[in-house]
Protein backbone atom coordinates (compact mmCIF):
# COMPACT_ATOMS: atom_id res chain seq x y z
CA UNK A 1 0.00 0.00 0.00
CA UNK A 2 2.74 2.58 1.16
CA UNK A 3 4.53 1.93 -2.21
CA UNK A 4 0.86 2.60 -4.07
CA UNK A 5 0.68 6.04 -2.02
CA UNK A 6 4.46 6.79 -3.12
CA UNK A 7 3.49 5.92 -6.57
CA UNK A 8 0.58 7.91 -7.07
CA UNK A 9 2.25 10.80 -5.40
CA UNK A 10 5.24 10.84 -7.76
CA UNK A 11 2.64 10.76 -10.87
CA UNK A 12 0.81 13.31 -9.33
CA UNK A 13 3.66 15.57 -9.46
CA UNK A 14 5.41 14.46 -12.79
CA UNK A 15 1.98 15.51 -14.14
CA UNK A 16 2.15 18.69 -12.14
CA UNK A 17 5.76 19.14 -13.99
CA UNK A 18 4.30 18.90 -17.22
CA UNK A 19 1.17 21.09 -16.93
CA UNK A 20 1.90 24.12 -18.71
CA UNK A 21 3.17 27.28 -16.07
CA UNK A 22 0.23 30.05 -15.92
CA UNK A 23 1.50 32.74 -18.13
CA UNK A 24 1.59 36.42 -16.24
CA UNK A 25 -0.90 38.80 -16.94
CA UNK A 26 1.12 41.63 -18.91
CA UNK A 27 -1.94 43.71 -20.01
CA UNK A 28 -5.47 44.44 -19.26
CA UNK A 29 -8.45 46.51 -20.10
CA UNK A 30 -12.28 46.89 -18.85
CA UNK A 31 -14.42 49.64 -18.40
CA UNK A 32 -14.52 50.80 -14.55
CA UNK A 33 -18.36 51.45 -14.39
CA UNK A 34 -17.35 51.94 -9.98
CA UNK A 35 -15.75 54.86 -10.88
CA UNK A 36 -17.52 57.41 -13.26
CA UNK A 37 -17.93 54.96 -16.13
CA UNK A 38 -13.90 55.27 -16.99
CA UNK A 39 -12.03 52.91 -19.47
CA UNK A 40 -8.90 51.92 -18.21
CA UNK A 41 -5.92 50.32 -19.93
CA UNK A 42 -2.06 49.34 -19.22
CA UNK A 43 0.33 47.20 -19.45
CA UNK A 44 3.75 46.77 -17.79
CA UNK A 45 5.10 49.73 -18.57
CA UNK A 46 2.02 52.07 -19.17
CA UNK A 47 -1.46 53.00 -18.12
CA UNK A 48 -4.63 55.36 -19.34
CA UNK A 49 -7.75 55.98 -18.92
CA UNK A 50 -10.74 57.70 -21.02
CA UNK A 51 -13.56 59.23 -19.85
CA UNK A 52 -16.88 57.55 -20.13
CA UNK A 53 -20.60 58.82 -19.21
CA UNK A 54 -20.62 59.35 -15.89
CA UNK A 55 -18.31 62.24 -16.26
CA UNK A 56 -19.84 63.99 -19.01
CA UNK A 57 -19.50 67.82 -18.27
CA UNK A 58 -16.36 67.04 -15.49
CA UNK A 59 -15.24 66.56 -18.99
CA UNK A 60 -16.70 66.16 -21.70
CA UNK A 61 -13.34 65.05 -23.68
CA UNK A 62 -11.99 62.24 -26.09
CA UNK A 63 -8.71 63.16 -24.37
CA UNK A 64 -6.15 60.25 -23.06
CA UNK A 65 -5.37 60.48 -19.50
CA UNK A 66 -1.67 59.28 -18.91
CA UNK A 67 -0.66 57.58 -15.83
CA UNK A 68 2.62 56.94 -14.89
CA UNK A 69 3.94 53.90 -13.42
CA UNK A 70 6.68 51.72 -12.46
CA UNK A 71 7.53 48.96 -15.05
CA UNK A 72 6.38 45.40 -14.03
CA UNK A 73 2.53 44.43 -11.65
CA UNK A 74 -0.22 45.72 -13.24
CA UNK A 75 -1.63 48.41 -11.07
CA UNK A 76 -5.25 49.80 -12.25
CA UNK A 77 -7.09 47.90 -10.11
CA UNK A 78 -5.32 48.13 -7.26
CA UNK A 79 -5.76 52.42 -7.66
CA UNK A 80 -9.44 51.88 -8.54
CA UNK A 81 -10.46 49.59 -5.14
CA UNK A 82 -8.22 52.28 -2.93
CA UNK A 83 -10.06 55.02 -4.58
CA UNK A 84 -12.72 53.78 -3.14
CA UNK A 85 -12.03 54.44 0.40
CA UNK A 86 -9.98 57.59 -0.56
CA UNK A 87 -10.87 59.00 -3.49
CA UNK A 88 -6.96 61.34 -4.28
CA UNK A 89 -5.41 57.80 -4.01
CA UNK A 90 -3.86 57.52 -7.48
CA UNK A 91 -2.94 61.49 -7.64
CA UNK A 92 -0.32 60.19 -4.96
CA UNK A 93 3.08 57.94 -5.57
CA UNK A 94 2.31 54.74 -5.00
CA UNK A 95 4.57 53.29 -7.32
CA UNK A 96 3.43 55.65 -10.00
CA UNK A 97 0.15 58.15 -10.33
CA UNK A 98 -2.38 59.97 -12.39
CA UNK A 99 -0.33 63.24 -12.47
CA UNK A 100 -1.59 64.79 -16.07
CA UNK A 101 -3.95 67.34 -16.64
CA UNK A 102 -6.78 66.49 -19.90
CA UNK A 103 -9.38 68.90 -19.36
CA UNK A 104 -11.30 69.43 -22.46
CA UNK A 105 -8.37 68.52 -24.97
CA UNK A 106 -6.79 65.64 -27.11
CA UNK A 107 -4.67 64.56 -23.66
CA UNK A 108 -1.86 62.43 -24.50
CA UNK A 109 -2.44 61.10 -27.94
CA UNK A 110 -6.18 61.06 -28.77
CA UNK A 111 -7.94 62.60 -33.00
CA UNK A 112 -11.34 64.70 -33.65
CA UNK A 113 -12.09 66.08 -36.78
CA UNK A 114 -9.75 69.30 -37.67
CA UNK A 115 -12.42 71.73 -39.59
CA UNK A 116 -11.22 75.28 -40.49
CA UNK A 117 -8.90 75.42 -37.89
CA UNK A 118 -10.86 74.13 -34.91
CA UNK A 119 -10.60 71.01 -32.97
CA UNK A 120 -14.13 69.27 -33.12
CA UNK A 121 -14.66 67.64 -30.02
CA UNK A 122 -17.86 65.07 -29.48
CA UNK A 123 -20.78 65.97 -27.43
CA UNK A 124 -20.53 63.22 -25.19
CA UNK A 125 -17.92 61.07 -23.69
CA UNK A 126 -17.15 57.18 -25.24
CA UNK A 127 -20.91 55.81 -24.72
CA UNK A 128 -20.25 52.02 -25.54
CA UNK A 129 -16.77 49.43 -24.97
CA UNK A 130 -15.80 46.49 -25.93
CA UNK A 131 -12.80 43.98 -25.37
CA UNK A 132 -12.18 42.22 -29.16
CA UNK A 133 -9.23 39.88 -28.39
CA UNK A 134 -7.36 38.98 -24.48
CA UNK A 135 -4.39 37.27 -24.17
CA UNK A 136 -1.72 37.16 -20.68
CA UNK A 137 0.42 39.69 -24.01
CA UNK A 138 -1.84 41.74 -25.51
CA UNK A 139 -5.28 43.03 -25.22
CA UNK A 140 -7.57 45.06 -27.72
CA UNK A 141 -10.44 46.62 -27.02
CA UNK A 142 -13.12 49.32 -28.91
CA UNK A 143 -14.70 53.02 -27.55
CA UNK A 144 -17.90 53.93 -29.54
CA UNK A 145 -18.52 57.55 -29.27
CA UNK A 146 -21.93 58.59 -31.05
CA UNK A 147 -22.65 60.93 -34.03
CA UNK A 148 -22.11 64.43 -33.05
CA UNK A 149 -22.47 67.77 -35.15
CA UNK A 150 -18.69 68.72 -35.89
CA UNK A 151 -19.35 71.66 -37.62
CA UNK A 152 -22.71 72.90 -39.57
CA UNK A 153 -23.81 70.36 -41.95
CA UNK A 154 -21.29 68.17 -40.94
CA UNK A 155 -21.99 64.82 -38.77
CA UNK A 156 -19.22 62.39 -37.34
CA UNK A 157 -19.19 59.70 -35.71
CA UNK A 158 -15.63 57.70 -34.16
CA UNK A 159 -15.37 53.93 -33.63
CA UNK A 160 -12.12 53.52 -31.33
CA UNK A 161 -10.26 50.48 -31.49
CA UNK A 162 -6.78 50.33 -29.11
CA UNK A 163 -4.17 47.76 -28.93
CA UNK A 164 -1.96 47.28 -26.55
CA UNK A 165 1.15 44.62 -26.49
CA UNK A 166 3.06 43.79 -23.54
CA UNK A 167 6.41 45.46 -22.94
CA UNK A 168 6.02 48.70 -25.05
CA UNK A 169 5.65 52.25 -24.43
CA UNK A 170 3.80 52.82 -27.60
CA UNK A 171 0.14 51.41 -28.23
CA UNK A 172 -1.58 51.44 -31.51
CA UNK A 173 -5.21 53.45 -32.51
CA UNK A 174 -7.16 52.37 -35.36
CA UNK A 175 -9.92 55.27 -35.75
CA UNK A 176 -12.78 54.78 -37.63
CA UNK A 177 -14.81 57.89 -38.67
CA UNK A 178 -17.99 57.75 -40.42
CA UNK A 179 -19.55 60.79 -41.59
CA UNK A 180 -21.76 62.65 -43.78
CA UNK A 181 -21.96 66.75 -45.29
CA UNK A 182 -18.50 66.37 -46.73
CA UNK A 183 -16.67 64.71 -48.97
CA UNK A 184 -13.59 64.30 -47.31
CA UNK A 185 -12.59 65.16 -43.50
CA UNK A 186 -9.41 66.58 -41.77
CA UNK A 187 -8.51 64.64 -38.66
CA UNK A 188 -5.74 65.44 -36.41
CA UNK A 189 -4.29 63.41 -33.86
CA UNK A 190 -2.72 65.38 -30.68
CA UNK A 191 -1.09 66.06 -27.51
CA UNK A 192 -2.16 68.53 -25.29
CA UNK A 193 1.05 71.61 -24.93
CA UNK A 194 0.81 72.61 -21.41
CA UNK A 195 2.14 75.59 -22.36
CA UNK A 196 1.85 77.63 -19.49
CA UNK A 197 3.84 76.02 -17.44
CA UNK A 198 6.51 76.92 -19.54
CA UNK A 199 8.16 73.21 -18.89
CA UNK A 200 7.69 71.42 -22.50
CA UNK A 201 10.96 70.54 -24.86
CA UNK A 202 10.44 69.61 -28.78
CA UNK A 203 13.35 68.26 -29.77
CA UNK A 204 10.72 65.20 -31.74
CA UNK A 205 9.07 67.52 -34.26
CA UNK A 206 9.31 66.21 -38.02
CA UNK A 207 7.09 64.81 -40.61
CA UNK A 208 4.97 62.02 -39.14
CA UNK A 209 6.12 62.62 -35.61
CA UNK A 210 5.56 64.29 -32.43
CA UNK A 211 6.74 64.17 -28.88
CA UNK A 212 7.19 66.10 -26.01
CA UNK A 213 9.35 66.17 -22.72
CA UNK A 214 7.15 67.80 -20.10
CA UNK A 215 6.55 68.13 -16.23
CA UNK A 216 3.54 66.43 -14.92
CA UNK A 217 1.14 69.05 -15.93
CA UNK A 218 -1.28 68.20 -12.24
CA UNK A 219 0.84 68.63 -9.13
CA UNK A 220 -2.65 69.41 -7.10
CA UNK A 221 -2.42 66.82 -4.91
CA UNK A 222 1.62 66.74 -4.46
CA UNK A 223 4.74 67.73 -5.31
CA UNK A 224 6.29 66.42 -8.64
CA UNK A 225 9.95 65.80 -9.39
CA UNK A 226 9.49 63.58 -11.90
CA UNK A 227 9.19 64.28 -15.96
CA UNK A 228 6.68 62.75 -18.48
CA UNK A 229 7.67 61.62 -22.21
CA UNK A 230 4.49 62.10 -24.34
CA UNK A 231 4.47 61.34 -28.39
CA UNK A 232 2.18 60.49 -31.33
CA UNK A 233 3.51 59.20 -34.56
CA UNK A 234 1.11 59.12 -37.81
CA UNK A 235 2.74 57.59 -40.61
CA UNK A 236 2.07 59.60 -43.70
CA UNK A 237 1.54 62.92 -42.03
CA UNK A 238 3.20 66.01 -42.90
CA UNK A 239 5.37 68.73 -40.69
CA UNK A 240 3.31 68.68 -36.99
CA UNK A 241 1.35 71.66 -36.32
CA UNK A 242 2.32 73.07 -33.38
CA UNK A 243 -0.36 75.87 -32.25
CA UNK A 244 0.23 78.45 -29.02
CA UNK A 245 -3.78 79.52 -29.63
CA UNK A 246 -4.79 75.39 -29.46
CA UNK A 247 -2.29 74.61 -27.01
CA UNK A 248 -1.76 71.45 -28.93
CA UNK A 249 0.96 69.37 -30.96
CA UNK A 250 -1.10 68.08 -34.35
CA UNK A 251 -0.67 65.44 -37.14
CA UNK A 252 -3.02 65.83 -39.45
CA UNK A 253 -4.68 63.65 -42.44
CA UNK A 254 -7.80 63.90 -44.59
CA UNK A 255 -9.93 60.57 -44.85
CA UNK A 256 -12.52 59.34 -46.84
CA UNK A 257 -15.72 58.03 -44.85
CA UNK A 258 -15.04 55.10 -43.46
CA UNK A 259 -11.98 55.51 -43.37
CA UNK A 260 -9.22 54.58 -40.75
CA UNK A 261 -6.65 56.66 -39.09
CA UNK A 262 -3.95 54.55 -37.93
CA UNK A 263 -1.08 56.26 -35.12
CA UNK A 264 0.66 55.30 -32.33
CA UNK A 265 0.32 56.87 -29.26
CA UNK A 266 2.99 56.80 -26.41
CA UNK A 267 4.09 58.37 -22.93
CA UNK A 268 6.86 57.51 -20.04
CA UNK A 269 8.03 58.52 -16.87
CA UNK A 270 11.69 59.43 -15.73
CA UNK A 271 11.50 57.90 -12.40
CA UNK A 272 11.23 54.24 -14.86
CA UNK A 273 13.24 53.58 -17.28
CA UNK A 274 13.36 56.40 -20.06
CA UNK A 275 15.42 58.83 -17.67
CA UNK A 276 16.28 61.82 -20.25
CA UNK A 277 14.71 63.34 -23.24
CA UNK A 278 16.99 62.29 -25.00
CA UNK A 279 15.74 58.33 -24.40
CA UNK A 280 12.52 59.50 -25.18
CA UNK A 281 13.10 61.02 -28.15
CA UNK A 282 15.09 58.10 -29.34
CA UNK A 283 12.46 55.65 -28.39
CA UNK A 284 10.26 57.78 -30.58
CA UNK A 285 12.04 57.84 -33.60
CA UNK A 286 12.51 54.32 -33.82
CA UNK A 287 8.90 53.53 -33.99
Amino acid sequence: MKRIIVLLIVLTAAVAACRPKEQEQKVMARPVPERADDFVFENNLIAGRFYGKALEGNPTSPGLDIWVKLPGALVADTWYAEAQKDGGYYHHDHGGKDCYKVAVSLGGGASVPFIDGKLCYPATNYRSSEIVEQTPEKVVFQLHYPEWEAAEGVKVALDKKITVCADSYFCESEDTYSFTGTDTLCVAVGIKRHGAQKTIEEECCEPGRYAVWEHASDQSAEPEDGMLGVAIVLPGAGEPIVSEELDHGLLVCRILPGQTVSYRFGSCWSKADVKTAADWFALVKAQ
